[in-house]
């Protein structure tokens, strides 16, 4: 049976569908209540369609008991996910590696593999997500992917370090600083969409600039952590939230847009110079 038939989980196969997820994170190491507790008031106010918080069962409870939005839990420990789905988590996510590349401590795409089905093990007919981690050579991306839609995995996430540099072009200085700063996870995004079927989040850097550009790329959805945190109150943070859910929802000819043509050129310029 597809997680997908489980009727709280209607409405995101929805969104997924259309090409309208939008994520708040609220800081996979956050624990401070207070501050969750804002990020996801600010999430319903601005119309997200889930949230992602810490992975720890007293803070996944009461949050359940706060908010209607779906509550995505991320971590590297099965039984730490485990320990949310008691708990009430609607989404597990086998990821959050960014306190671990600071160590200089890497995930092989075969680590990946073994913690996807030890989850799966233990979290039957949920909905499971996998980080792709931006480490890997973009091949390995692709490879993993692919192993993990054939085991099941029903949802992807890509993520990327944020490039430094500072070289900024004078059609659109603040255009190019956000497509900058997603470039690595737009490639994989685009990389990877072209070989699974399976729901891609793509996320790290994501602005509501960038953002179209990453459902141009195959994405179903973004998102969204670091380009809240300039933003004190919580109707700018929302309002933010609806703007970025205005640009990944609006159809119009992507192809015809001047400004998005630009930033893919840009996009893979960056990539093929830095990256590959």
């Amino acid at each position: 049976m597809s997680p997908f038939n489980n009727q709280g989980n209607l409405y995101l196969y929805e969104q997924m569908s259309n090409k309208k997820i939008i994520k708040i994170i609220t800081g996979l190491n956050n624990f401070n209540i207070h501050r969750i507790i804002k990020v996801v008031k600010t999430a319903e106010l601005g119309g997200a369609t889930y949230i992602d918080i810490a992975a720890n069962p007293k803070i996944v409870f009461f949050i359940k008991s706060i908010t209607f939005l779906p509550i995505c839990v991320s971590s590297i420990d099965p039984s730490e996910l485990y320990n949310c789905f008691l708990a009430g988590a609607n989404i597990f996510e086998i990821g959050n590696f960014d306190a671990f590349y600071d160590k200089k401590i890497l995930f092989s795409k075969d680590h990946i593999i073994y913690l996807a089905k030890k989850t799966r093990e233990l979290i039957k007919e949920s909905l499971l997500c996998v980080t792709i981690p931006c480490s890997l050579p973009i091949h390995e991306q692709i490879e993993l992917a692919i192993d993990l839609e054939k085991i099941g995995i029903n949802l992807l996430q890509t993520e990327g370090l944020t490039s430094k540099s500072q070289s900024l072009d004078s059609y659109n200085p603040y255009l190019l600083s956000s497509i900058q700063k997603a470039s690595l996870t737009l490639s994989s995004t685009y990389a990877i969409s072209q070989f699974v079927n399976i729901p891609i989040i793509t996320s790290s850097g994501i602005s509501n600039l960038s953002a179209p550009l990453a459902i141009y790329y195959g994405a179903s959805g973004v998102g969204l952590a670091s380009a809240l945190t300039k933003y004190d109150s919580i109707s700018s943070m929302a309002n933010y939230i609806k703007e970025t859910a205005y640009s990944v929802s609006s159809q119009y000819d992507y192809s015809l847009d001047k400004p998005l043509v630009y930033m893919k050129t840009q996009c893979i310029d960056l990539v093929q110079s830095k990256y590959l």
